[in-house]
This record gives C-alpha cells, structure tokens and sequence, in this order.
C-alpha cells in the first residue's frame, strides 16, 4: 500500500471507532451558468432513507476537488453527515501544478460574484439531498476552501458551523460582519507564512467588533495545509502534513458540530 493511501486508512477509521460497510459515494453534475461542475457526495447509506441528517458541504483546497477532500467527505459520512464536496473549478479540473492551480484559482476570486455563485450552488446541491434535514447544515473548507466557507459566512446563510482549516484569513468588512448567522472556527496553524500576523488580528477586531460568535485554535509548528497527508509531495515550500494539528483540527470539528446540531 502506498504510503498517502495508507494515511488516508487510518485517519478514515480514526474518524469512527466503528467501521461501517455501507458509506455511498457518487459523482454529482449541476450547472452554474455556463460552467458544468461537478461535485462528490458521500451518506451512510445503513441510516433509515427516512432519518434526515445534518448536511456538510466540503469546499476543496487551491489543486482542484481531487482525493483529499472526498476522504474527508467519507470520514463525514462515517460520522453520520451528508457531505457533499462542491466544485468551485469545474468539472474534471484538478491539477498539481501551482501554475495552473492559481490560473484556476484567479479565476474563481477576481470574476465579479462567482466564488459566491459556486458556493452556494454547493449548497444549494447539499440542501436538496432527501437525507439532509435543511435546518442542520454546516460549512467546511481547506486552504482556498477555507477562504471560501468564510466568504459563505460572511453573505449571512444560516449555518449552524463553518470551519477553515488552514484558509487564507480575509476579515469582514462591517457591513459583512453584520451578516454572519453562524459559528465561526477558525484551525491555523502557527508556522503558517501564507497568513500575515496583520490578517489575523483584522479578522479578530472585525468578529468581535460584530458580536460574532467564533473562536480560533492556533497548532504549534503546522504550516500551511497541514491536515493534508499529500501536502509534502507537491514540492512547494510552506505547506506540510503535520499529523497532531490534522487529527487534533479534525477532533476539534467534531466537538463544535456535536455541540451545535444537539441544541437544535
């Protein structure tokens, strides 16, 4: 077995000390505007069709929606969640190369309205789910997908969660702020040289200023993408897997979202 596909077993069982047999996963196409995307959809499929579930959607990180987030989605769906992975590049764009990866990434952020346009699009995929009850519905997002989830946040849907794992931290304007309807986690890593001090601090002054319920979590010696097994092997300099912070990031999810869904 290779070493990354190894990783990705044992952080899937770790996510469930109960391996179940039965987690559906399948492809699923919708259109927004001209672009045909294409996101991942992953439920346990042993739950009653009847038993609706909390709705996660998974936003991929700056390389596209390849393998790393739709593990993530399983290890959702092995928590009991509908996750569904929107594609916020279009369909079958994944790539390893920084080039093309910021092409694709100017794309989705410098075209008026797009980022937004996709991800709620995403959401919207999510919400239409027959196993998803509408009311408990939750945001996550890796690096660009981090970025994302916050941009969701900010244009106020009704989220009972939104987590950034090692996203690119863009504070709120007031008018923003004044939008969030959720609870915002924010997982950085303290090594983390793609995020400015400055950014930070913005981010904080503009939640609190807000009334914004949030709270940050900072891993010592983690870099950029450090939840990702595979961040190593792109050969960039300033991301790496640091495996305390993914599993200490990924528990810390799991006791907000245990949190939040009991309350309703």
């Amino acid at each position: 077995m290779k070493p990354f596909a190894a990783i990705i077993v044992a952080l899937v069982l770790l996510a469930s000390p109960i391996a179940r047999a039965d987690i559906k996963t399948q492809p699923v196409e919708y259109k927004v505007g001209d672009a045909t995307l294409e996101g991942f959809l992953a439920y346990d499929d042993a739950i009653p069709s009847g038993e609706k579930r909390p709705g996660i959607i998974v936003v991929h990180e700056w390389w596209g929606l390849n393998d790393y987030p739709k593990m993530r989605a399983q290890m959702l769906a092995k928590l009991g969640y509908v996750a569904f992975c929107a594609d916020m590049y279009g369909k079958g764009k994944t790539t390893r190369d920084p080039k093309q990866a910021q092409a694709w990434y100017d794309e989705a952020t410098t075209k008026p309205g797009l980022l937004a346009a996709r991800s709620k699009a995403g959401l919207d995929v999510l919400r239409s789910q027959p196993q998803v009850d509408k009311a408990h519905l939750a945001a996550i997002g890796f690096c660009f997908g981090g970025t994302t989830v916050l941009s969701l946040a900010y244009s106020g849907e009704p989220l009972d969660a939104t987590v950034t794992f090692h996203g690119g931290l863009i504070a709120p304007d007031a008018e923003q702020a004044k939008r969030i309807r959720t609870t915002l986690l924010v997982l950085h890593g303290a090594e983390d040289t793609f995020v400015e001090p400055k950014d930070v601090d913005d981010l904080q002054k503009s939640l609190d200023a807000a009334k914004v319920d949030w709270y940050m979590v900072t891993y010592a010696n983690a870099v950029h993408a450090f939840s990702n097994p595979d961040a190593g092997n792109y050969g960039m300099p300033g991301i790496a897997y640091n495996e305390p912070a993914a599993r200490r990031s990924w528990t810390e999810m799991q006791r907000l979202f245990q949190e939040k869904f009991a309350r309703k």
